[in-house]
């Protein structure tokens, strides 16, 4: 009964679209034209094009996977390391559920009864300044490692790559457009998105057929499935907890030991770190969320910028060993153990780690935008 829950399914599935469709490519070769030719060009090629696509999928596995494909044997052909490889497609995939439409963020909202479109906004500054630190971290590491570079395209090559990827690039466009012009709420954005990709992937790439279609709603709908089934129980466990009066017991207990919310944030940031690494992010919500809330709330922490925390942390427990999907995914794509790619994804867990002390210490950066657009 649930219409906020319907986005859901109708953005992995116009993820799927658009990936089925062409534009995925079309967006790696924009990326290749805007930063191919610094040091690492390749790999801030890989950092860019998951940002531009974060903004439609949604999903930080379907991002690893869709790049993973494209990227990861390029970037082993033109003489990137496999491991290094593997943790730069596994790192900028994550920003997928931080920047908006985020499914993450709108189960959170289905929890805790927030505003879906403040928490989207709310990820937008804290997704992009997380990339902009992954790109810089990889142009330094390229730099160091005399990784290769491509040539500096021509204007004819830079308008053609710009022009095939415009349908691309015109998607979040349109949904943030038409959420913030009043045109239609977030789960009608969502199925404007799946029908501008069917008509551009089928009339205009002329690359969506019947078949590869089917294939979309079959995917989208066994990942919709495992979604439900965990969102089901969140409000099932949520119940169980409030007639036991575990979320009051739990205030009781924290308040006793700090009231400080700054340090409140920063217990929370240790503890999901923990849990991200061994348990899967929507599960991890449905355990923790209904506790955290109230208690945030009682010590007078906004619950939007307590919602970008969670997120971001169980964001970065996808690229965490030992279970690390992301992470996973990419080392199986690249055909390499896990272990090996430990070392190279440490620098950007360091960035996320510093990422989530600057949101805990700096409200405003993640309450900005939302405030700007909405007020108070």
């Amino acid at each position: 009964d649930s219409f906020a829950l319907l986005a859901i399914p109708l953005f992995l599935l116009a993820g799927s679209v658009m990936s089925a469709g062409g534009m995925n490519r079309r967006l790696v070769d924009f990326a290749n034209v805007l930063v191919g030719r610094f040091h690492g060009g390749l790999a801030m090629s890989n950092t860019t094009a998951s940002t531009l696509f974060s903004g439609i999928s949604g999903s930080a596995v379907a991002d690893t996977g869709v790049f993973g494909r494209i990227f990861i044997p390029e970037m082993v052909r033109s003489g990137y390391a496999a491991p290094f490889s593997a943790a730069v497609t596994a790192a900028s995939s994550i920003v997928a559920p931080i920047i908006p439409p985020s499914i993450g963020f709108i189960v959170y909202a289905v929890i805790t009864d927030q505003s879906i479109l403040r928490l989207f906004m709310a990820g937008v500054v804290p997704g992009l300044l997380f990339s902009a630190a992954s790109l810089t971290m990889v142009a330094m590491i390229a730099r160091r490692r005399s990784f290769p570079t491509y040539p500096a395209p021509t204007r004819r090559e830079f308008a053609t790559a710009t022009r095939r990827a415009a349908f691309a690039l015109f998607m979040p466009v349109i949904i943030l457009a038409g959420i913030f012009g009043g045109i239609f709420t977030v789960t009608e954005c969502s199925a404007v998105a799946v029908v501008y990709a069917i008509l551009v992937g089928a009339f205009v790439h002329r690359e969506l057929t019947l078949a590869k279609l089917y294939a979309c709603l079959v995917e989208a709908g066994r990942t919709t499935g495992a979604i439900m089934i965990i969102v089901g129980s969140a409000k099932l466990f949520s119940w169980v907890l409030a007639f036991t009066q575990v979320p009051q017991a739990a205030v009781a207990w924290i308040t006793s030991v700090t009231d400080n919310p700054v340090v409140f944030l920063l217990l929370v940031n240790v503890f999901l770190l923990f849990v991200g690494t061994f348990m899967e992010s929507s599960a991890a919500k449905v355990m923790l969320v209904p506790i955290l809330h109230p208690v945030g709330v009682a010590l007078g922490v906004d619950p939007i910028q307590l919602g970008v925390i969670v997120q971001v942390n169980l964001c970065l427990g996808l690229i965490t060993p030992p279970i690390g999907l992301c992470l996973n995914v990419a080392c199986k794509v690249g055909g390499i153990p896990l272990e090996s790619s430990l070392r190279d994804i440490l620098p950007f867990l360091l960035l996320g780690f510093a990422l989530l002390i600057a949101l805990s210490y700096f409200p405003m950066l993640s309450l900005w935008l939302p405030t700007l657009i909405f007020g108070r």
